[in-house]
């Protein structure tokens, strides 16, 4: 089996320069130097279109207030993943624009990852 998460990068790459052909501007040269103004400023519109899309995913869940006495029997799972498809590929472009690779996301991921686990066991 492939690297799915180095296939997942690739192809979001490939798109971000389909993007850019058709529309210059959709996008900044990469990788961005993080410590400049305007590439915060991208860093951060990037970040709110996913975070935006993850809102779009929140609309499909009926069910969450405490106080509705009727519950919605059925979501559509599809238009949901979709949503938080769409608010992953924004994540992933932010990552790609930032310079980071598959490899560092996925070291960052498992240190992060036993950090929290270790909170858990230590009563965090």
């Amino acid at each position: 089996m492939s690297d799915r998460l180095q296939e997942i990068f690739t192809r979001r790459e490939e798109f971000m320069h389909l993007i850019k052909e058709k529309y210059q501007d959709a996008y900044p040269n990469w990788p961005l130097n993080i410590s400049e103004k305007q590439s915060q400023t991208v860093i951060r519109e990037t970040l709110l279109k996913g975070v935006e899309e993850m809102f779009e995913a929140l609309v499909h869940l009926k069910n969450w207030k405490p106080h509705r006495e009727t519950e919605v029997p059925e979501i559509d799972k599809d238009a949901f993943l979709e949503e938080i498809v769409d608010s992953f590929n924004y994540f992933f472009s932010l990552i790609i624009l930032c310079g980071i690779t598959p490899d560092e996301f996925f070291d960052n991921f498992l240190a992060k990852d036993e950090i929290i686990r270790r909170r858990i066991k230590q009563g965090y």
